[in-house]
């Protein structure tokens, strides 16, 4: 038994500010919606200081929302280890506005000794792509702090 993944199972319909490991999962606030072995998915509300001065999400707040759903996705497969990322690439395809939800989901592609590659991919409620991106992650030295 994974005590990570049924630590987040247990959580599932929690704020991330009460369930997340990370600071910044915590200020982002997503809802967690889903979680399976190597997949989460969460739910977030774009409000206005997430917005770049056009009115829209900022992109690295889109960035962001899915590394960090990445970071917990690989935290929740329940490595001893902290995995940094050491690239990601974005692309974004589609704007939001304030107020609205999206639906962002995480998949591990594959997690080896040191490495791990995962995509992520943020959706708004009418099922449009907003961002998609792919990442690498090394296992490092450090140990999580939770």
């Amino acid at each position: 038994m994974n005590p990570v993944l049924e630590y987040f199972k247990s959580n599932i319909g929690k704020s991330g500010a009460e369930v997340s490991p990370s600071p910044l999962g915590r200020w982002l606030n997503g809802t967690l919606l889903e979680v399976n072995e190597g997949s989460l998915t969460m739910e977030f509300l774009v409000r206005k200081e997430m917005c770049n001065p056009g009115g829209i999400l900022h992109g690295g707040i889109a960035t962001s929302m899915m590394d960090d759903i990445i970071g917990m996705t690989v935290f929740s497969l329940g490595n001893q280890v902290f995995y940094s990322s050491v690239n990601l690439s974005v692309d974004f395809l589609y704007s939001a506005k304030p107020d609205e939800k999206l639906i962002v989901k995480s998949n591990i592609v594959r997690i080896g000794k040191k490495i791990a590659h995962a995509e992520g991919e943020i959706r708004n409620e009418a099922g449009q792509i907003i961002a998609k991106c792919t990442t690498n992650l090394v296992a490092t030295s450090n140990t999580i702090k939770t």
